[in-house]
């Protein structure tokens, strides 16, 4: 019985794409919890600064940027047909993507581990994902 309705509950569309999304998005609702709550997690992420130099504030910051890209992602899951937010969910797969690999490979605040590799596979998985199946979701 739980598990139905837990199922009741995921997106109602062909494909495992929108579900993929309520699970990205969910992920990132924790992640910003975690960003409130803790630096501990953020610290892990940007390893080639020192730890002294992630903040409250940035921790913060970034735990706006994830919430947001939560509910951008969420809207995407169960409207994946919709073009406009088909296309914000691409977009901020590729801001991500940009975000964390500028941070490994030009400024050097972070560097290839499971924290900051993580992301960088999430979101490139995710642009692949919707870039390939762009026709079969958004209708013209």
């Amino acid at each position: 019985m739980a598990t139905q309705m837990l199922l009741d509950y995921l997106p109602k569309f062909e494909g495992l794409l929108p579900t993929w999304q309520l699970i990205v998005a969910t992920m990132a609702v924790f992640n910003t919890i975690q960003n409130f709550a803790t630096l501990k997690l953020t610290r892990r992420l940007y390893t080639g600064v020192p730890s002294s130099s992630i903040t409250a504030l940035q921790a913060r910051t970034f735990a706006a940027w994830t919430i947001t890209s939560a509910v951008i992602r969420g809207y995407a899951a169960y409207n994946i047909n919709n073009k406009t937010i088909y296309d914000m969910a691409l977009l901020s797969y590729l801001i991500a993507f940009g975000h964390f690999t500028s941070e490994i490979c030009f400024f050097r605040t972070a560097k290839i581990n499971g924290a900051a590799l993580s992301p960088v596979i999430v979101s490139t998985t995710s642009l692949i994902w919707m870039l390939k199946q762009y026709e079969f979701y958004v209708k013209p």
